[in-house]
Order: C-alpha cells, then structure tokens, then sequence
C-alpha cells in the first residue's frame, strides 16, 4: 500500500481523523503580484500545456513554474523538492513518492520541515487525488512530529494545475478548502501557496 491507494474513507478511519469540508479556508488573504516573468511564461506555457493534455505536460509548464515562483517571494527561505520518495511508515501505507513537496527550511540538498505536499490530479480528477494528498499530509505531520519540529498544521493541494483544491491538517481535523481555484487567478493560488508555505502574508496586489 502507498498514498496514491488510500480512499477518503480507508485513510479517515486509517489515521482517525475528523474530515471538514464546508469550509472558506482562506477568505481574506489579498492576491499576490504576478512577476512579469512568471506571467510572460504562463502565458506561453498554459495554453502548450492543455493542448499537449498530460499530466507531465501540465507539471512541468504550469504546476513547477508557479511553485519556482513561490520560493522566489519567499526569498528562497523555503525548499522545494519533487517527485522524491517520502517513506515514512510503509507498514501503514506511508510511503512512496510525492509529486511536490514544499517545505519550511532553505536546505535544498535534504528534506526537514515539510510544510505542503501537492498531488497532482489523475485523469483531471482534482476528487480523486485528495485521499492521497491528506495521507501525505499525514507523513509529513510524523516526520516533523519525529524531528520535533512544531508545525501546527500541513498544507494540501490536488491540482490538475489549471484546477488547485487546497487542505490544511491540523492535530486530527483535515480541512478540505471547499472553493477551487483557477489558473486565470493565479494572483490568489500564490496567495495561498506563500501563505501556507511560508506562513506570511505577501500584501501586494496584482493588477
């Protein structure tokens, strides 16, 4: 068993945990100015992404660019890593490897201090890849648990990259954000990527 097998219900009774959906996680938070050069890129790279319609399309042309960029306006104070194994307990199906991986140190060459896992959408179902990404989020609460790092609560996200669905975990509750958010705001997705990632607010506005 690995995270890419649990279903909502096998990884809520697995790992106990209260599953909250009818939620706004993230209501307030002010949109971020897109950087010119990340938008002169999404703007060639979306539209080549969708046509080529694949999944590895879609990650390297619009899920890793805007990922760069969140490492960027944190001042590379945060680490990025992808598609790394991330074995925490393989007895209890914690295992495998994680598409994307932000986490909350500057080291770049190891992991410590995973802050969001992000799972990328088979088949463009954003549902069917939340099981996974709260699994993950759950390795990620026993790795930092291990290393006594606190972190009081792991962020989520399941994109198809044009799509981005957001959960944070907190103690035993998974919030699962009940609004999803599209590419063409992708000032708000850097939002909330900066802040769960970072745990800041960047209070400049797009235009």
């Amino acid at each position: 068993m690995a995270y890419s097998d649990f279903t909502l219900a096998t990884v809520q009774q697995q790992f106990q945990l209260r599953i909250a959906e009818q939620h706004n996680l993230f209501p307030d938070l002010p949109p971020v100015a897109v950087s010119p050069i990340l938008r002169s890129t999404l703007d060639e790279t979306i539209p080549l992404a969708l046509a080529i319609h694949t999944e590895k399309a879609r990650s390297e042309l619009i899920i890793a660019p805007l990922l760069v960029e969140v490492r960027r306006l944190l001042d590379k104070q945060i680490s990025l890593f992808s598609g790394i194994d991330f074995t925490i307990a393989p007895e209890q199906g914690l295992n495998g490897v994680c598409d994307y991986i932000l986490a909350r140190s500057p080291e770049q060459l190891f992991l410590q201090a995973p802050v969001m896992m992000i799972v990328e959408a088979k088949n463009e179902n954003i549902k069917g890849g939340l099981a996974q990404c709260i699994a993950a989020m759950v390795a990620a609460q026993r790795f930092n648990e291990q290393a006594s790092n606190p972190i009081a609560a792991i962020g989520g996200a399941v994109t198809t990259g044009n799509v981005w669905r957001f959960l944070l975990l907190a103690d035993q509750t998974v919030t699962i954000d009940k609004r999803e958010y599209y590419i063409n705001r992708v000032d708000e997705i850097l939002a909330v990527l900066v802040y769960v990632a970072g745990g800041t607010i960047v209070t400049t506005v797009s235009n």
